[in-house]
């Protein structure tokens, strides 16, 4: 039975298949293509969808930045209206053109003006600056008169009169030539006068006071050896009561074999000191007359000092002796100079300066008419 039932069942499948299979192939696949299509149209649609809401706001923004450049547009729009009209009210204020003519010949008459006003200015400013040194010249010359008729100071002097000279030197001018040559002539008599050494003179003088204090040894003195006179004392085997007594009155007894010579008083204690201070005050009195030119003065100051080395203390002494040898020799030196007369100098160098402003006078007075001119011409 199996054997007979194996060909029906390979039978019905295949009348089956034939008539059921056709209809099913045909319906999925056009399902798939439609869905398909349909897919693809909605994701182009989404697509497109996308795209104009992209442009639109897109769109949207274009349209806001135009919408506010037109806005800056608009408001540099109305500030060039206000820049219009400010200038419009600046040109409206504004000279008309021969008005501006007007003004501009007085500008350029004003500018000519001004240049020659500048140079009167430096014209003026250069004599007075001439003036000013001229007048420090003569400052300079009454310094170096003053200086020679109260201190006799060469040096000084001539540095002045050589300052002055300069500043006539850079005038330039053939009318300080008088002056000129009255200022050289003072120079060669200043430079040929020598100059005493007051400075070197007032320490030499110090030193010697600074010895006075050591001037101790006076007159001669008689020294006791202990010993008698040429052995008148001697007693044969020794020494008698004689000779004892002797030796004690010796010592109170000089004999001097050179009786004719001036026997001056032993000095000690206060006396002593009062020769010191005579000596020192007369050395002093010696040192500012060095100081302050005064040759009389210190001529009698060092003869009071050799009066009272010679006169009080051994001439015999080395140091005393040395002390007279140095007065003696300060009292040799110059403590004063004849000057050269300024007067002559000073004058001259006086009138040239009187000439020369006479002169400055005279020149400025054309620059003085024009202006009076102006200010009458100015009045109408």
């Amino acid at each position: 039975m199996s054997e007979t039932a194996l060909p029906k069942d390979d039978v019905q499948p295949v009348i089956d298949a034939q008539v059921e299979t056709p209809p099913p192939a045909t319906e999925p696949r056009r399902g798939n293509g439609l869905a398909i299509v349909a897919l693809l149209l909605g994701a182009a649609g989404v697509a497109m969808g996308g795209w104009g809401v992209w442009q639109v706001r897109h769109l949207q923004t274009n349209t806001q930045q135009q919408s506010g450049e037109v806005q800056a547009l608009n408001d540099q729009a109305q500030s060039l209206k206000l820049n219009e009209q400010r200038l419009t009210e600046r040109l409206a204020q504004l000279p008309s053109a021969d008005e501006l003519a007007e003004r501009q010949r007085l500008v350029t008459q004003l500018q000519g003006d001004q240049q020659r006003l500048n140079q009167r200015l430096e014209t003026v400013l250069g004599a007075s600056r001439k003036d000013w040194r001229l007048a420090e010249a003569e400052h300079l010359l009454r310094l170096a008169s003053l200086r020679l008729s109260a201190l006799q100071d060469i040096s000084s002097a001539q540095a002045l009169v050589q300052g002055a000279d300069e500043i006539l030197r850079e005038q330039n001018d053939p009318g300080s030539f008088a002056a000129r040559e009255q200022v050289a002539k003072t120079l060669v008599a200043l430079r040929s006068t020598a100059q005493p050494d007051r400075t070197g003179l007032f320490l030499r003088l110090g030193a010697l006071r600074d010895q006075v204090i050591d001037l101790t040894e006076l007159a001669p003195e008689y020294k006791d050896r202990g010993e008698s006179l040429l052995g008148l004392t001697a007693d044969g085997d020794g020494a008698s009561r004689w000779a004892q007594w002797w030796d004690q009155v010796s010592r109170y007894i000089r004999i001097d074999f050179n009786a004719d010579k001036n026997v001056r008083p032993l000095l000690a204690g206060q006396s002593l000191s009062q020769v010191r201070l005579a000596l020192s005050l007369s050395l002093e009195q010696a040192q500012w007359a060095a100081l302050n030119g005064q040759a009389a003065v210190y001529t009698q100051a060092l003869a009071e000092a050799r009066d009272v080395l010679k006169g009080n203390f051994n001439p015999d002494n080395p140091q005393s002796k040395v002390m007279l040898e140095q007065v003696a020799e300060l009292s040799k030196e110059p403590v004063t100079v004849n000057t050269p007369d300024m007067a002559g100098t000073l004058s001259a160098v006086q009138g040239y300066l009187e000439r020369r402003n006479v002169n400055a006078e005279e020149s400025v007075k054309p620059f003085a008419k024009p202006a009076a001119n102006a200010a009458q011409e100015a009045t109408p």
